[in-house]
């Protein structure tokens, strides 16, 4: 690449019945999910390919900055453009869901773009750093990542304070991709691309579940909510 929107146990009127460190476990998770920093050492790999090991290192935080800015811009201001759109909590929850989804079926099944922008990054003519794309984004900083965000920080439902832990948490997701992109070669040598491959799939199923339980609890809210 969370919440209530994503699971109902991160609501904060639901935090009562849960344990502040299983929610902290629980944002975790979808963070590591959707930012998917494991699935992004085979894109590092090939799209540094080139690049003098020296300099692989800056590449790599340099994409985690790039990675950590675009998802911050969303935290901060993404509540304000759902108020601004004047969208309501639940069509965006059933929308985030969706899109959740499908960002899930294209880790599980394979996204045909993704071989297209690792092929094309490091041509004749490119000039855009490889830093930002196509590691910081899309492949750190994709959809995924920008929705988990702004739903992980419903101003209606998290306090600045549990805010604030979410951007933390994500930030140390993104450090860690960080570390892992700098020393992509040695893990890749011991997981090799099959295994990346297949962590990036089963990661993709955690968050597909994930997503449908979102919808499925925003279309009951919706329910209890409606007037029949």
């Amino acid at each position: 690449m969370s919440r209530p929107i994503l699971a109902r146990p991160l609501a904060r009127g639901s935090l009562a019945g849960t344990s502040t460190t299983q929610s902290l476990i629980e944002q975790f998770i979808i963070l590591w999910v959707v930012i998917d920093p494991i699935g992004t050492i085979p894109v590092f790999i090939a799209v540094t390919a080139r690049v003098e090991p020296a300099r692989r290192w800056k590449v790599a935080w340099d994409a985690a900055l790039v990675a950590a800015g675009v998802p911050m811009f969303f935290l901060v201001a993404g509540q304000f453009l759902i108020d601004a759109l004047g969208m309501s909590l639940v069509s965006f929850q059933i929308a985030g869901g969706i899109v959740l989804l499908l960002f899930a079926l294209t880790m599980i099944f394979g996204s045909p773009s993704s071989t297209a922008e690792t092929d094309g990054a490091g041509k004749p003519g490119q000039e855009v750093s490889p830093a930002i794309f196509p590691i910081g984004v899309p492949a750190l900083a994709g959809p995924g990542s920008m929705l988990a965000v702004v739903l992980l920080t419903d101003n209606n439902r998290f306090a600045i304070g549990e805010q604030a832990v979410t951007a933390v948490l994500m930030l140390v997701v993104i450090a860690i991709a960080g570390l892992m992109m700098v020393a992509a070669g040695p893990i890749l040598k011991v997981i090799r691309t099959g295994g990346a491959a297949i962590i990036s799939r089963v990661m993709g199923l955690i968050l597909a579940s994930i997503a449908t339980n979102n919808v499925i609890e925003a279309i009951i809210d919706l329910l209890r909510t409606t007037e029949i």
